[in-house]
């Protein structure tokens, strides 16, 4: 099956400044894709081209089979934008707002009433509709910016930087409601410089830094290309001798080194996960009783601080 989308050799300068540099990705049917990057690291511009609000300087892009250079009446038909900056009339109700942006999109008489519904529905915001959504808090607002770029029911969503400048409490609804319309079979670009949202949100994440795409995949895939290791650690009772579990637990495979503190055994690995059944076969043998363990993994922070000597949120 051929991706959504497909992201071939994009470029976009403005004069002697180059905002994207050269990048190629895709998103396959079903899956959330997230661009992580600093501000100022080329994200909304990406959006920007790839929704054909600017021509790129070079490189094309295809949305459902049709080229943005080519035919970006049909690309602009096969997606909806979120826009990091909100596109709402706030003089107007939320009810009237997605009244507006319903007719834009061509829905009319009962399709978008049902559609209107649906989406209050979706975003939570059915008992306030008819509120003027200039008295509606930061979240509230960004619900309703979603809202809108669900009503023609898009086959591929792009959201830019969803949740900047919301409370927490918004920010975890708009966090569900993203996973939820992907369970509904949405795919979606998104795009945060938040790497716990990357995280939690992600099948696989590309990392964007000054318009250049430096790293690409799954996260597993992202922190063994730059020999990040998981830690599983493992509690023992405070009778037990570790030293005798230590030196076994060295030479299963998979295992980096292994080491103890008092009765806290920390195995370094490419992978916790698929160590937790030999780990444990192990100390059974010895006879030895775990009591407890837990997997310190290492984070989209730590790949991208390996990728450019710096904290993604500098």
């Amino acid at each position: 099956m051929a991706p959504i989308l497909e992201v071939r050799d994009l470029v976009k300068k403005y004069d002697d400044f180059t905002a994207v540099n050269g990048i190629s990705f895709s998103v396959d049917e079903g899956e959330i894709f997230s661009l992580l990057g600093p501000n100022g690291a080329g994200k909304t511009t990406t959006i920007s081209v790839i929704s054909t609000l600017l021509a790129p300087t070079s490189g094309d892009a295809s949305v459902c089979g049709h080229s943005v250079l080519k035919d970006p009446m049909a690309v602009k038909g096969c997606i909806g934008v979120v826009p990091q900056e909100l596109a709402l009339y706030e003089d107007l109700t939320a009810l009237e707002n997605l009244q507006f942006w319903g007719k834009m999109y061509g829905l009319s008489g009962k399709a978008l009433s049902d559609r209107i519904a649906d989406v209050l529905d979706q975003i939570g915001l059915q008992d306030k509709a008819k509120q003027r959504v200039k008295t509606y808090s930061g979240g509230m607002k960004r619900r309703v910016n979603i809202g809108i770029g669900l009503l023609h029911k898009p086959k591929l969503l792009f959201m830019d930087e969803p949740t900047v400048g919301i409370d927490p409490q918004s920010r975890r609804a708009i966090l569900d409601s993203v996973k939820e319309l992907n369970r509904q079979g949405m795919s979606i670009l998104y795009t945060t410089h938040y790497m716990e949202e990357a995280q939690e949100l992600s099948d696989r994440v590309g990392i964007i830094d000054h318009g250049k795409l430096i790293a690409l995949g799954t996260q597993e895939e992202l922190t063994r290309q730059v020999d990040e290791t998981d830690t599983l650690v493992l509690h023992i009772a405070e009778n037990e001798d570790p030293q005798p579990l230590v030196d076994r637990l060295q030479t299963l495979d998979g295992v980096r080194r292994a080491d103890a503190i008092d009765h806290e055994i920390s195995i370094v690995t490419h992978s916790a996960k698929e160590l937790i059944a030999p780990a444990i076969h192990t100390a059974e043998a010895m006879g030895i009783k775990i009591f407890s363990m837990d997997i310190r993994e290492p984070n989209l922070e730590a790949v991208f601080l390996h990728l450019t000597g710096r904290a993604l949120r500098d």
